[in-house]
């Protein structure tokens, strides 16, 4: 019995440091897809490229075809009316959302919009864009927060508490993960071919 317990403990001491290797946690646990569009526009709209993937990875788990109850739709969870809004910022005509380029560049906008109407405070952005701008300010002027608000926890809805905190639990994944210089821009046509065939192996 306590050899049987002894190589259990080794199994899971073994699968503790297995999954704690940085490459292993890249494979499996926050893998970076869609990593040239993201940098693009990320660097584009001067938001944290690893909030946006944070974002994504949180909002559909790189699921293209990621479509809400309430209808929010593709990698970062936009619903269309937010994206006719976004076009029309953008002047331009309302773009397939499913479509991950588009998808990519409109949420990462939205992201830097919200980012710069809080004051670059990344709490009260990221309960904006899961809960809606309008509810967050009314929340800033009830409770009488300002752009150093910073306490996740006094948030009212449990689904936006939830949802902050997990993407900045996910935003410092990356940032320790990636913030190295160990990346080599492939062309997007193959970098995104790669990521499309490698999920589709996982299926």
């Amino acid at each position: 019995m306590l050899k049987k317990f002894l190589t259990i403990g080794a199994i899971l001491i073994a699968i503790y440091f297995l999954i704690s290797l940085p490459s292993v946690q890249k494979k499996f646990l926050y893998p970076f897809p869609y990593r040239t569009t993201v940098e693009n526009y990320s660097a584009r709209w001067q938001v944290d490229k690893f909030l946006t993937i944070a974002v994504m990875k949180v909002e559909s788990n790189f699921s293209e075809a990621a479509h809400s109850q309430s209808g929010a739709v593709g990698l970062m969870q936009i619903m269309p009316e937010t994206a006719t809004w976004i076009a029309s910022q953008l002047d331009e005509d309302i773009k397939n959302l499913r479509e991950p380029e588009t998808n990519i560049r409109y949420g990462t906008w939205y992201l830097a919009e919200l980012e710069n109407e809080f004051g670059g405070n990344d709490v009260l952005a990221l309960a904006a864009y899961n809960a809606g701008r309008g509810n967050v300010h009314e929340w800033m002027e009830k409770n009488h927060w300002n752009e150093n608000f910073s306490d996740v926890d006094k948030i009212p809805y449990a689904e936006t508490r939830d949802y902050v905190k997990r993407v900045l639990h996910c935003r410092e994944k990356y940032s320790k993960l990636y913030s190295s210089q160990d990346f080599i821009p492939l062309p997007l046509a193959l970098h995104e071919l790669r990521f499309a065939r490698l999920k589709n192996l996982s299926l």
